[in-house]
C-alpha cells in the first residue's frame, strides 16, 4: 500500500466532522472538487470506503468511524502539542477558537478581548456565534461561553460575567389594545417573539420564577429569530413581546420606547462562564486569555 499523506487524513477528518464537503473545503481553504479528489484517492489507497455520500448528506462509514475515533484524537493531541510550542516564544502566540452567543460576545468578550489582542498581537482569536449547546470537543473549539447552568459538570468553568436578569418588553403602543400580562400564564393570549435554539431544533420556553415557584411558558407569535438583537428590533416595531437580557434594553426602557411587564417574575440567574475540557493542557496564550476574561466583582 502506498504511504498515506498526513494531509489526506486531515482532509478526511475535516469532512467527517463537518458532515459536509462544502464546510470542510471552506475550513481547509481549498475547492470542493480538490477535496473530493483527495478523499477518493485516500479511499483507493486504503481499499475501503470511508464516507457515505448522498445528495443531502455526508457521513462516515464503519471504517470511517473507526478512523475518526482512533486517529482523530491522536492528531488533535499532536496539534495541541505543536500549538503549545508557542510558549517558548518571547511573545505568547497561537490561535484560540471560541463559541459564544452574540449577546455574550458583544457584552462580555469583545470589551475585554479588544485591549487583550492589542497587548498580544501574535494571538489570534476566532469567535463563532451559536445559540446551540455545542459539543466543543467534537467541533474542535478551545472553549465555549454559556450561562453557568448550561455548563456540563466535567468541564472547567470560569465565571466571566455578573448574574443576568431577563426582561419581558414590548412597544407601549402594543398595549393600547391589549391588557398587559399580570402573570406568565397570560402570555398565551399575547403575540410574542420567539427564539429558536438550534441544538434541539425547538423554540426557547420563557423561564420565570417567583419565590419557590418556577414556570416555563411556550409562547406564540408571527416572528422567530435566532438572535437577540433582531428580537429587540421586532419588539420596537410593535410585533409583540420579547424576552431578552435586561441590560440589552435598558436605554429603550429609560427613554420610554419599550415597556416592561412581569418584572416581579424575572429573577437573576447565574451569569456567563467560559468553559473547556478538564483534560485540556492550556497554552500560555489560552491561560492569558482566560485571566483577561475572568469576572472580578
Amino acid at each position: 500500500m502506498q504511504r498515506t499523506n498526513l494531509n489526506d487524513i486531515v482532509a478526511f477528518l475535516s469532512v467527517a466532522r463537518e458532515r459536509s464537503f462544502t464546510r470542510a473545503a471552506a475550513k481547509l481553504g481549498m475547492s470542493q472538487s480538490s477535496l473530493s479528489h483527495i478523499i477518493r484517492a485516500l479511499e483507493t489507497r486504503l481499499g475501503v470506503r470511508l464516507l457515505t455520500r448522498t445528495t443531502r448528506s455526508v457521513s462516515p462509514t464503519e471504517a470511517g468511524e473507526r478512523l475518526l475515533s482512533t486517529i482523530g484524537p491522536r492528531l488533535d493531541e499532536v496539534e495541541l502539542e505543536l500549538r503549545s510550542l508557542s510558549e517558548l516564544r518571547d511573545q505568547p502566540a497561537g490561535k484560540i477558537r471560541l463559541t459564544s452567543t452574540d449577546y455574550a460576545t458583544d457584552t462580555l468578550l469583545w470589551p475585554k478581548l479588544a485591549p487583550f489582542l492589542r497587548q498580544y498581537p501574535d494571538i489570534n482569536i476566532e469567535i463563532i456565534t451559536d445559540y446551540g449547546l455545542t459539543d466543543i470537543a467534537a467541533e474542535r473549539y478551545d472553549a465555549g461561553v454559556r450561562p453557568g447552568e448550561q455548563v456540563a459538570k466535567d468541564m472547567i468553568a470560569v465565571r466571566i460575567g455578573p448574574d443576568i436578569r431577563m426582561a419581558v418588553v414590548a412597544d407601549p403602543a402594543y398595549f393600547k389594545k391589549r391588557a398587559p400580562p399580570k402573570r406568565p400564564q397570560d402570555l398565551v393570549q399575547h403575540r410574542c417573539i420567539n427564539l429558536r435554539l438550534p441544538t434541539y431544533g425547538g423554540l426557547y420556553a420563557w423561564e420565570f420564577a417567583k419565590g419557590n415557584r418556577e414556570l416555563r411558558v411556550r409562547v406564540e407569535g408571527q416572528l422567530t429569530f435566532n438572535g437577540i438583537d433582531q428580537m429587540v428590533s421586532a419588539a420596537l416595531s410593535g410585533f409583540g413581546l420579547a424576552y431578552v437580557p435586561e441590560d440589552v434594553v435598558q436605554q429603550q426602557l429609560a427613554r420610554g420606547r419599550l415597556l416592561r411587564v412581569l418584572d416581579d417574575w424575572c429573577q437573576p440567574y447565574t451569569g456567563y462562564h467560559l468553559y473547556y475540557p478538564s483534560r485540556r493542557q492550556p497554552s500560555a496564550a489560552f491561560t492569558l486569555m482566560v485571566d483577561a476574561l475572568r469576572y472580578r466583582a
